[in-house]
């Protein structure tokens, strides 16, 4: 099987060397291999997404004289494909409207210091709207009151039944804990799909069978392998890199200002030095 696969950023910013790395492990993978690497644009966050990142996105790749195989697949002009998904879980009832705002969650969870964590330390969502009934769903949602689409993961992992794993390149086959995430959010009304429904989705659709992501994002592969197992999409591998950091060990970020790959070609550097720097040979 060819290998195919992909790098995914959000635009919100301009690429650093952060990306610079992620899309060069991706790219090498697949033309190491004779294999296909796509583009793909993470979009569905309208308020902090510019379509002037977009493009700067696609001008700096190029600029690392990296090339991309077919269209640019931005996730913004797929929402009814995602919808489509939400329905069908709805259709099986692992979904449910839950209608406690972000603030109402975190009063809840700290008023149990035991409350169960996820991965990232966001403690799980106590429940609250996972027993109304179908009359009081119907009737919050017919008033007009807001609500996330939260993924029921008892029900879901009934659904599923027997025990989940993935192939992560160089380890093996790992065993998969989604409980650990609780019931998390799918959709809300400033995201109509979470990154987890979008990613799985997409990388089914696309056909990527080979994932290449920062090591932070390995837990994040358990819930994906519940998603993709409940909705029938074949399971990719995965291989999952380092992150590159700051001279205090800090990740590159956006948030942190961490210097662009604009920043860095105004300042003389060839693409050459670029990638010299990231330590991905091409």
């Amino acid at each position: 099987m060819s290998i195919v696969t992909r790098f995914a950023p959000s635009p919100t910013g301009h690429l650093h060397l952060g990306h610079a790395y992620a899309a060069l492990v991706a790219w090498r993978r697949a033309r190491e291999a004779s294999g296909r690497f796509l583009l793909r644009l993470e979009d569905i966050d309208t308020t902090r997404c510019r379509p002037a990142f977009a493009e700067a996105i696609r001008e700096d790749l190029a600029w690392l004289e990296l090339d991309w195989d077919g269209p640019v697949r931005a996730q913004s002009d797929h929402l009814g494909e995602y919808r489509a998904v939400l329905d069908v879980l709805a259709a099986r009832g692992l979904i449910y409207p839950c209608f406690c705002t972000r603030a109402e969650v975190a009063r809840e969870a700290a008023r149990s210091a035991s409350a169960p964590h996820a991965p990232d330390g966001t403690p799980h969502y106590p429940g609250t709207c996972r027993g109304l009934t179908a009359d009081e769903r119907a009737s919050r949602v017919a008033a007009g009151q807001p609500y996330a689409l939260r993924l029921d993961m008892g029900r879901a992992l009934l659904a599923v039944g027997a025990p989940l794993t993935f192939e992560e390149d160089g380890e093996g086959t790992i065993t998969c804990r989604p409980e650990r995430f609780g019931d998390i959010v799918l959709a809300r009304k400033d995201t109509p799909a979470s990154y987890h429904l979008c990613v799985t989705h997409d990388d089914a659709v696309q056909g990527v069978n080979l994932v290449t992501r920062a090591i932070d994002l390995k837990p994040a592969t358990d819930m994906h392998r519940l998603l993709q197992t409940l909705m029938g999409w074949p399971a990719p591998c995965y291989a999952h890199h380092k992150l590159l950091t700051d001279a205090e060990g800090r990740r590159l970020a956006k948030r942190d200002k961490a210097a662009t790959l604009r920043d860095l070609r105004a300042q003389g550097y060839s693409a050459a030095q670029v990638r010299s720097m990231v330590a991905s040979p091409v």
